[in-house]
């Protein structure tokens, strides 16, 4: 940090399996790409490459060579997943990856539908080559899932070998663990914790009111998904107490 100031909660630091910044890039440049890690590197550990935005991306692989350099993780995001599986082509989406360095994926059913066990088996088959994240929830705001099945299908896909699983909100934020006005389900949250570690899930909170929700919850050290570029910073602020809405978080709590 720039300077010294008491009361301030600890962060783990880079590289860390929890209490990560996952940040959605929507079709970044590279130039762009290079100023994000100039402003916020330190703090962002995964770059999402929403939705199928890879495939017309210009530059793409110097994009990922940039982050990667930055020792930030990139990953392409869930709905090019299904675009490659529901045309019959998994072993080339094993391949794009290989060839691209990446070694983060993402396994959805977000669009199409897959049986939960061939879902899992997908899983079990990608960890052979690096750690995937696997998304649970729908995309779709009328498919309400019961707690119940939330806690089953996390704990199976984290049995199946997911290093995450994330709790579906989509980049706006008003599905799966949301409300349609963007109202965190909170009985639906906190029942999930009962039975699912909370540093193995990522939760996709692209508004400031899920943000705050999350950390006054779980503390500075939550998983934080769908985040913003230009939002990193005033997230971390918040992580650590140094905005408005945490500014008494945890004072007083530390010596």
């Amino acid at each position: 940090m720039n300077f010294n100031l008491s009361q301030i909660p600890e962060r783990l630091s880079k590289p860390r399996s929890y209490g990560l910044t996952m940040v959605m890039d929507k079709g970044l440049s590279v130039g762009e790409a290079s100023n994000l890690i100039s402003a916020a590197g330190p703090h962002l550990d995964i770059v999402k490459l929403g939705f199928g935005t890879a495939y017309v991306t210009p530059n793409l692989r110097e994009k990922i060579e940039l982050y990667q350099k930055a020792d930030i993780h990139v990953y392409f995001g869930g709905t090019l997943f299904e675009a490659f599986l529901v045309r019959n082509q998994f072993n080339d989406y094993i391949a794009l990856c290989k060839d691209y360095g990446i070694d983060y994926m993402e396994v959805s059913d977000g669009s199409i539908t897959i049986p939960h066990t061939e879902k899992c088996g997908y899983i079990e088959k990608l960890t052979r080559h690096g750690k995937v994240l696997s998304e649970v929830g729908s995309k779709d705001a009328t498919h309400i899932i019961p707690p119940y099945k939330w806690i089953e299908l996390m704990k199976a896909e984290l049995e199946a070998g997911s290093s995450y699983v994330i709790a579906e909100a989509r980049e706006a934020g008003n599905v799966g663990i949301y409300r349609g006005t963007g109202e965190v389900r909170e009985g639906l949250v906190q029942e999930i914790l009962t039975q699912v570690p909370a540093e193995r899930i990522m939760w996709e909170a692209p508004q400031k009111s899920q943000q705050l929700y999350f950390l006054n919850l779980l503390g500075c050290n939550v998983n934080l998904g769908n985040i913003s570029p230009q939002e990193i910073i005033p997230l971390e602020a918040m992580r650590v107490g140094l905005r408005g809405d945490t500014f008494h978080l945890y004072l007083d709590k530390q010596a």
